[in-house]
């Protein structure tokens, strides 16, 4: 009886690819032309990086494969251009297409790893602080504030700076990815804290929490699985368009020669090696950079504008 109560159940359930078709955010998504068209450019730029390795003519953190007699050649429909250097090359003799396809992978993995970190720090505190309440809400709402009152960008240079000072000099390059990673999510949790620990806060005094209380459910239990998929919502918006200001400030960090070292470039860095020669006439080696990074960030922000309004029942 158990075994035909459960077929019954699982042919009457619709499968969950049938169960995104019919929410109101796929209808959403399908009604709004900048949404699609942003999903598609962002998908196109993922996939390109993913596949950096098949795609670009190039491996530009392989020393070997680099010919400084090729360097800053112009993108191949000026004249000097050459192939397969598509989009010119930069001072090392580095392929631009290549060098970006490269560096865009580094971006794109940063900024999410960032926002991962970010987000179970942010959700972590949050739950807490609004779960427990009184001395521990305070400390750890402060310590918030303290990190809200120093500009972000500053928070992740004294991060970065202090962490890598504290490596070995051998592991420095090696371990820049890691330091940004870190530095980035430290800049950006209290976002996180402060939505999760409002909603925690409103939760908690529901009366499901309470009978969970009464039953003796640990507290463990009750934020992961009764309060903490009630701010998935708000949180999923937050992560959106943090990931594009995660992505940006990793750019910041490496155009400020913090972040990326010149032999694993990300945008950031390729930018800041192409404005040294912007004067001198190679302006491709910090056009196609700027453009790729702006593409990225807008298609990232207007697929989070566009998830705030199909999340909001007020618009519906």
């Amino acid at each position: 009886m158990t075994r035909e109560l459960s077929q019954t159940t699982k042919a009457v359930r619709p499968s969950l690819l049938k169960r995104i078709r019919n929410s109101d955010v796929w209808w959403s998504f399908t009604q709004s032309k900048s949404a699609k068209i942003s999903a598609l450019l962002l998908a196109i730029l993922i996939l390109t990086a993913v596949f950096a390795p098949l795609i670009a003519p190039q491996n530009p953190y392989d020393g070997a494969s680099l010919d400084m007699w090729k360097a800053e050649l112009p993108p191949i429909w000026q004249e000097g251009g050459e192939m397969p250097y598509l989009l010119g090359t930069d001072t090392q003799g580095r392929d631009m297409l290549s060098a970006i396809l490269y560096g865009t992978r580094i971006s794109i993995v940063i900024g999410m790893a960032s926002v991962a970190l970010s987000l179970v720090i942010g959700m972590t505190a949050g739950l807490v602080a609004g779960y427990f309440g009184g001395f521990i809400d305070n400390l750890l709402m402060r310590i918030g504030d303290i990190t809200l009152s120093i500009p972000t960008i500053l928070v992740a240079i004294l991060v970065s700076t202090v962490v890598r000072q504290m490596l070995p000099e051998y592991l420095r390059d090696a371990g820049a990815s890691a330091v940004l990673v870190l530095a980035i999510a430290l800049s950006a949790w209290v976002q996180y804290a402060r939505t999760v620990r409002a909603q925690a806060i409103v939760e908690s005094g529901k009366d499901y929490v309470s009978a969970a209380k009464l039953i003796g459910v640990p507290a463990r239990r009750i934020m992961a699985h009764h309060i903490l998929p009630n701010t998935l919502t708000p949180i999923m918006v937050a992560a959106t368009l943090n990931f594009g200001m995660a992505i940006l400030t990793e750019a910041t960090l490496s155009f400020l020669g913090i972040g990326m070292p010149p032999s694993q470039p990300s945008l950031g860095t390729l930018i800041r090696i192409g404005n040294q020669f912007l004067f001198s006439g190679s302006w491709w080696i910090v056009l196609f950079p700027v453009v790729q990074l702006c593409l990225l960030v807008v298609t990232v922000n207007m697929l989070g504008d566009w998830l705030r309004d199909a999340l909001n029942p007020k618009l519906r």
